[in-house]
């Protein structure tokens, strides 16, 4: 019998979520989302076999909500009561350790197998009309066990997820992903949005290479998703902008000091931390 697996929330990543295991799965996929239209347009482009109502919710194998990190745990308040015991749930949310201690608790009272994930693939723009199944090929899928994650869970969640193209699975407490997500996304959209408010910006043509477009790429973020994943991850999040303004102020002085030697040894750091970074990491690609 083909496991059921419903995608709640159809943009970008649950839209390509959707077609990626249409293509590469023999699962029965369905399709929930707020706006209807979209589910519709979905089951149109032969992305899901079906729109989920609240039948398909309560018999579903496998849930993947993919939806605002609030939306997300209202979403599950009212559904896990309704699902069979036993059934898994995989949210999507990029933000673990809140959603976790709100959804982790419920899922135990209702004998449901949850599991955080975070897929580490996107674009600087999203919606259903941007998403595709190869969006997650060769990508990291990042799963964060909770106290009701069943046995063998995790390895099937691995072997499901790399079969829909991911190439990399990494597993961690949502400590740790929220400290290192904080890190790695959250502080590079802050920056990226802060720098792209200079008064000279938009003079840029003629005037900029690739580290602008870099630096750029992702300023024109879901302003209201991202408020959410800020908020949430709030400890992590303010520790790293801290750290951050603390050795641009060391590059400031340097510069208003006239101090090159100082200044010369602190893009020395940068740069050998890079460095360092490579070499930790040689299968990653190279910036030249």
């Amino acid at each position: 019998m083909k496991q059921l697996v419903v995608v709640a929330g159809l943009g970008l990543i649950g839209g390509s979520m959707a077609k990626a295991f249409k293509k590469h799965t023999d699962c029965l996929v369905y399709g929930w989302n707020r706006t209807r239209s979209v589910a519709e347009r979905a089951l149109a482009d032969g992305a899901i076999d079906g729109i989920a109502d609240e039948e398909v919710l309560a018999r579903c194998d496998l849930l993947i909500p993919v939806l605002y990190p609030r939306a997300t745990v209202a979403f599950l308040e009212r559904v896990i009561p309704t699902m069979k015991p036993g059934a898994a749930i995989v949210d999507l949310v990029g933000v673990k350790e809140a959603v976790e201690e709100a959804v982790t608790p419920l899922a135990a009272a209702y004998g449901i197998r949850y599991t955080g994930g975070h897929p580490m693939a996107g674009l600087a723009r999203a919606g259903y009309e941007r998403s595709f199944a190869e969006l997650f090929d060769g990508a990291s899928m990042i799963l964060v066990p909770t106290e009701t994650t069943g046995a063998g869970d995790l390895d099937r969640f691995s072997d499901l997820f790399r079969q829909v193209g991911f190439g990399t699975i990494r597993i961690c407490d949502a400590k740790t992903h929220d400290r290192m997500i904080a890190h790695t996304s959250q502080l590079a959209h802050v920056v990226s949005n802060c720098y792209v408010k200079s008064p000279v910006s938009a003079n840029y043509d003629g005037f900029a290479g690739g580290s602008y477009r870099d630096m750029t790429r992702v300023a024109p973020l879901n302003e209201k998703v991202w408020t959410e994943l800020f908020a949430m991850n709030r400890a992590a999040l303010v520790e790293e902008i801290d750290l951050l303004i603390a050795r641009m102020n060391e590059v400031r002085q340097a510069i208003v000091d006239g101090d090159e030697a100082t200044l010369e040894r602190l893009l020395r750091e940068g740069r050998e931390a890079r460095e360092r970074i490579e070499l930790l990491h040689p299968n990653e690609p190279k910036f030249e």
